[in-house]
């Protein structure tokens, strides 16, 4: 039955409607870019965080995806120009049970129905999305569309989310990374843990150089790399290999870190051949993988990748990490996930496994200073756990080894 919008004093929204592609209809109002004749097909998402959707809205890893929210009341920090992570909004459309009708926080410059608005993003709010989650945890993360657009039949937008392409196969990268080369300075400021982990220089003294590929790189992954005393350069996804390869012999850079990012990881093919190269030849390089960017090293290594049934979107994951000994809450974003078997044969060593379903969570290799989690380390918005990765890649810089696990130490 549809949710009906009970809030004292809340103003008159247009109707907005999200179909999915097994013929759920779920009805509520729109807000942020109403009133312009959207239909937007995506696949649907839902994320568990209790906080961060500023960071989540401004996430490259949610290109092309309707994102919903589980926690009931989103808003009510609104929003402002610090807490984002990258330079626009990236989901497709934007899913919540309730809007906050006031925003009250002093960081605060804008409500978020207003910033969807100017980033030109459909929202619906007043939806039962208890009973949303539920349908995409049974049937898995499906297509769907979502207008509030009055004059299209539920029919219609059926047939649209049912023909709409899938996931799979799309490469969504080039659209979120850089396309050009550029230094990177800002480190966490205010947000810096007590703890700022190692800031070792590497063997000659002076501070550890990283290249960066970005694929979709969130800015607090790069923040905590400058944290680190790291110099960092970013550089776009479709770099040659040769390229860096010579780069690394000239010493312009100590490490290569491969940045998080959208999409399905297999159909990043540029990205893949590069890191075959680098991975398998010479001279070797310490190299640190994130969420995507750990799938696409297994893919370089010859594994293989699958689509999850609703993937892993929220704060409170726990992860079993070999490395430290120990039991992480990492916060992640991803609906696609490694192959064990494969990345084995290949010759890969899990690191971490996922303990709700026993996923790869991260991998190295013994001979080489290669390594990588498919979680968040950075976080933003979620625990601090796993920060010491970016120490460890800091290490490997330096020693030219990879992380040793804790049994082996």
């Amino acid at each position: 039955m549809p949710h009906k919008n009970t809030t004292p004093n809340a103003p008159e929204r247009p109707l907005c409607r999200l179909v999915l592609a097994d013929g759920s209809v779920f009805r509520g109002r729109g807000f942020g870019a109403v009133g312009r004749g959207l239909v937007v097909e995506a696949e649907v998402v839902f994320n568990t965080a209790m906080c961060g959707y500023q960071e989540s809205l401004t996430d490259p890893s949610y290109s092309g995806q309707i994102l919903v929210q589980t926690f009931p009341l989103i808003g009510n920090t609104g929003v402002n120009p610090e807490d984002v992570e990258s330079g626009k909004v990236q989901v497709a459309g934007f899913v919540v049970r309730e809007l906050a009708r006031r925003h009250s926080n002093f960081r605060a410059n804008q409500d978020l129905s207003a910033y969807l608005a100017d980033a030109g993003v459909l929202g619906i709010e007043g939806i039962d999305t208890r009973a949303l989650t539920r349908t995409l945890r049974t049937g898995g993360a499906m297509n769907g569309v979502l207008t509030d657009r009055a004059d299209l039949a539920d029919a219609d937008l059926l047939a649209r989310a049912r023909n709409a392409p899938s996931m799979a196969g799309q490469n969504l990268v080039p659209g979120v990374g850089r396309i050009d080369r550029c230094a990177w300075g800002e480190a966490m400021g205010e947000w810096a843990w007590s703890d700022r982990g190692d800031r070792g220089a590497v063997g000659d003294g002076r501070r550890p150089r990283v290249l960066a590929i970005d694929c979709g790189a969130k800015r607090n992954i790069l923040r905590n790399l400058t944290e680190r005393g790291c110099d960092v350069t970013v550089i776009p996804h479709d770099t040659p290999s040769s390229e860096i390869q010579a780069a690394y012999q000239r010493g312009d850079f100590d490490g290569l870190f491969v940045s998080n990012g959208p999409g399905d990881p297999a159909a990043v093919e540029a990205t893949i051949a590069t890191l075959r190269r680098l991975v398998t030849g010479e001279p070797v390089i310490p190299i640190f993988g994130i969420c995507l960017g750990h799938q696409l090293l297994a893919l370089a290594l010859g594994a293989r990748t699958y689509k999850l049934p609703f993937g892993h979107r929220g704060a409170n994951q726990p992860v079993l990490d070999r490395l430290f000994d120990r039991v992480e809450i990492t916060s992640q974003n991803h609906g696609f996930a490694v192959d064990r078997a494969s990345l084995e044969a290949a010759g890969g060593e899990v690191t971490h496994i996922h303990l709700n379903d026993a996923t790869v969570a991260g991998f190295r290799l013994a001979d080489r200073p290669v390594f990588s989690v498919q979680y968040h380390p950075e976080a933003s918005p979620g625990p601090h756990d796993a920060g010491p990765l970016f120490d460890e890649f800091v290490r490997s810089m330096r020693s030219r080894r990879p992380p040793e696990i804790a049994a082996a130490r």
